[in-house]
């Protein structure tokens, strides 16, 4: 078995910067890549160039410069642009654009026009059999519910054998329930046939729950581009730390090889070069408290989850952190509560940044 190191790049993207009529760059820069059977995704707030990357990878955007290729092929720069029908990428978009006038079979054999009546017809039952859709074969999309609606809409880009796929926030248009069903079918559906694929989000536990590496994206910049678990331990900005997570920050200062801070000491990570002055990440799992009436801390708020209840907590020195715990643990409002924090990894940041 090949190892996913060894796979094939699919997708390049080299300094891609792209713009509007405005002159201002929509994303400037942007360089990662995809090995076959990888999956991608684009995470940002609105407005952080997601889309408009997306859009350049399907052919949908000239790039003002750099250059994209699939395949070791040239499909984008500045002089030479490859029509988005002629990249062989597959696209779902986020109301699916299923043809209402066409049943699922004929929507998801749209794109097999050229193919012998026995390919099609063979390449379109194996899409609805690895997509459960048999049974509603000849059903028209209105009578079909939004995960089915969203399946047909795999089923039709996954049909003509695409080099890439591209989802654009996939599951925006489901309920809860339903999204979270979704994302695991579609993450058995995309490793079952290595698909290579790029997905949009905007919600960090969807990029988390399917990504192999994950592109953070502000303001038209690649802030970092990593695995899932190094972007939530190993943010290399604030940014990053809190988009992808809570996160709180504890004021210290870089003494030797430790941090002091309020919460204790902390070792200095081997690679830090900064400022003394600095504050420390602290996740919601690092913290853990106990009931204690001289502590230095005071529960202020408590948003029960489920599994896990998160409590705030207010220190002495009147900064803030929050503390992930079991819901079986109950610590009422106003309680007096010692913290005790257990970091796997120190993330150091500026304190005047």
């Amino acid at each position: 078995m090949t190892a996913p190191g060894d796979n094939p790049i699919v997708l390049e993207l080299r300094e891609v910067t792209c713009s509007y009529d405005t002159g201002s760059p929509a994303v400037m820069g942007i360089t990662f890549s995809a090995r076959k059977g990888e999956i991608i995704c684009l995470l940002g707030p609105s407005g952080c160039g997601k889309t408009t990357t997306l859009r350049a990878i399907a052919g949908f955007e000239p790039v003002a410069s750099g250059e994209i290729r699939l395949n070791s092929n040239v499909v984008s720069t500045t002089g030479r642009h490859v029509s988005p029908e002629q990249r062989r990428v597959g696209m779902v978009f986020q109301d699916y654009a299923l043809f209402p006038h066409l049943t699922v079979r004929d929507n998801v054999g749209f794109g097999l026009a050229s193919a012998t009546a026995d390919d099609r017809r063979g390449r379109v039952d194996e899409m609805l059999s690895l997509t459960g859709l048999t049974e509603f074969a000849g059903r028209y999309p209105h009578a079909l519910s939004g995960g089915q609606q969203q399946r047909a809409a795999l089923a039709r880009a996954l049909a003509p054998q695409p080099v890439l796929l591209l989802l654009d926030e996939p599951f925006s248009n489901l309920d809860p329930d339903t999204t979270e069903r979704m994302r695991v079918e579609l993450l058995h559906l995309l490793k079952s046939t290595e698909t290579t694929a790029v997905l949009v989000t905007h919600d960090h536990e969807e990029a988390f729950a399917m990504a192999d590496y994950v592109a953070v994206l502000n303001n038209g910049k690649l802030e970092q581009f990593t695995t899932p678990e190094t972007t939530y331990h190993l943010p290399v900005s604030r940014f990053v730390a809190e988009f992808v997570g809570q996160a709180d920050f504890i004021p210290g200062t870089v003494r030797d090889s430790v941090v002091v801070t309020q919460l204790g000491t902390f070792p200095v990570p081997p690679d830090y070069l900064g400022t003394p002055e600095v504050v420390v990440m602290i996740r919601p799992d690092d913290v853990h408290i106990r009931e204690n009436k001289d502590g230095d801390g005071t529960v202020i708020s408590r948003q029960f989850r489920g599994s896990e209840i998160i409590y705030g907590i207010r220190l002495g020195s009147g900064d803030f952190v929050h503390s992930s715990e079991a819901s079986t643990r109950f610590f009422a409002l106003d309680s007096k509560v010692e913290l005790e924090v257990i970091a796997t990894h120190t993330v150091l940041f500026d304190r005047k940044a």
